[in-house]
């Protein structure tokens, strides 16, 4: 009889989980196992999240196990969604090395890693990509518009499971246009502001 393993096992290798037993944390995590372990789909609220990132950070590795991390970015909605499996954007040209193209050729595992530093949370999402590449109908679709960049290929994102981390020791930070934003309009609150003492100054009487 086949066993379904939980999905938290693409992370909860026998070696980690020997750790956690060590370290005392294992009887909560075979708790969530029990359930299934982290969740399978891309959720509504999983997508939200998504579109409202500006960068993250691609995990691969080599056949031979060499880990590598790449940070992609772009703006807000350069990730989609594509079905409650599978994510896609465009890979823009950058220094030509290439390495997480010629590691997904010979290893399709990977992981995505989004901090969102505002909120000050982080998503993990594991599953298997490729690279798809001479599909310019794909990529033209993907890019962003009006975008400073020129796309060469597309990545494909399989999604095996995905978890959500706590809060603690992710420094809060705010995009800059996010702060040039709220300094507007404490700028304009402050002019109206002062636009109605004036105007209360003069119904004073003398």
């Amino acid at each position: 009889m086949t066993t379904t393993l939980p999905s938290s096992d693409v992370a909860f290798s026998p070696s980690v989980k020997a750790v956690q037993a060590r370290l005392g944390s294992r009887k909560g995590y075979a708790g969530m196992e029990s359930r299934g372990g982290w969740a399978t789909t891309i959720t509504p609220e999983l997508a939200a999240f998504i579109a409202d990132q500006r960068s993250l950070f691609l995990a691969t590795a080599s056949a031979d196990g060499q880990a590598y991390i790449q940070h992609r970015g772009g703006p807000r909605g350069f990730v989609h969604v594509l079905d409650e499996h599978t994510l896609a954007f465009a890979d823009f040209a950058g220094n030509r090395q290439y390495i997480s193209t010629g590691n997904l050729s010979e290893n399709p595992k990977a992981q995505l890693f989004l901090i969102d530093y505002r909120n000050r949370r982080r998503i993990k999402i594991w599953g298997r990509a490729r690279m798809v590449e001479g599909d310019d109908a794909q990529v033209a679709k993907l890019m962003p518009a009006d975008y400073a960049a020129r796309g060469e290929r597309v990545l494909l994102f399989s999604v095996s499971a995905w978890d959500s981390n706590c809060p603690q020791h992710i420094p809060q930070r705010f995009d800059a246009e996010d702060v040039v934003a709220t300094l507007a309009e404490r700028e304009r609150r402050i002019a109206a502001l002062e636009d109605e003492i004036a105007r209360l100054r003069l119904q004073l009487p003398a």
